[in-house]
């Protein structure tokens, strides 16, 4: 039994298209930028909201993190931002973009405005509470490697309060993005896709993606493959042979 185990084990460590904080196949955030630091003087973020302040159409104001796919068998399901808030949002806006760069928005990928959670994560300042507002898309979503921009605005028309995409320095950070490629629209604030680092010190924002592994043919084959040696050797076994 021991050695199934050890043999299953092997093979599907070998397996491609993992991604690194994943085990086995499912969903699992594939990138995160990383926790918001309260102690930091400087961690408050930029302004990401569609409220009754600040207002607009789709979003009033939206911080752009970037990601990098590096296998297009990572099936995107979930956007998530944590934002510094004194929102209850109705909805959420998103957005993927390819190609953004300073005063270019590069081209949308796609975008929509849905159901958005509302959690908790525990952690306040400069006082406000954050949470994480996530946005889901059914499974069939995914986009070729590279690098790419993406979004998540609170929306609460109705609201008077303020959201801002909390910042961070990287701690607990998953996957692999470009630091100080991170931008700010608004033409509420007269922004056009403008580097973050022009609004103050933002290296990163506290903002994932989460995906599903989508396992490639080759690699079911080969973990079948594996788990079926491995029966054989324990009937053998059993057998005395």
């Amino acid at each position: 039994m021991k050695r199934i185990v050890l043999v299953g084990l092997l093979l599907f460590a070998a397996l491609p298209s993992l991604a690194d904080n994943c085990i086995g196949f499912g969903w699992c955030t594939m990138f995160y930028g990383g926790d918001f630091d309260p102690n930091d003087p400087n961690a408050d973020g930029l302004a990401n909201e569609n409220d009754a302040i600040v207002g607009g159409n789709p979003y009033g104001a939206a911080t752009y993190q970037n990601f990098i796919i590096k296998d297009p068998d990572w099936d995107i399901t979930g956007l998530f931002t944590n934002n510094l808030s004194q929102l209850t949002p109705t909805a959420g806006y998103w957005e993927i973009r390819k190609g953004v760069s300073e005063g270019n928005g590069g081209t949308l990928i796609a975008s929509g405005t849905g159901p958005v959670t509302n959690t908790p994560t525990g952690r306040s300042g400069f006082g406000y509470t954050e949470y994480t507002n996530r946005v889901t898309f059914p499974p069939g979503f995914d986009v070729p490697s590279g690098q790419y921009w993406f979004a998540v605005v609170p929306v609460c028309t109705t609201c008077g309060g303020r959201a801002f995409n909390s910042n961070t320095m990287g701690a607990n950070r998953v996957g692999t993005e470009i630091e100080n490629q991170q931008f700010f629209n608004s033409s509420f604030f007269g922004a056009n896709f403008t580097n973050a680092n022009n609004e103050g010190a933002f290296p990163s924002f506290s903002s994932g993606v989460v995906v599903e592994i989508i396992p490639e043919p080759s690699s079911l084959i080969l973990l079948g493959t594996g788990l079926m040696g491995g029966t054989i050797t324990r009937r053998w076994r059993m057998m005395g042979r």
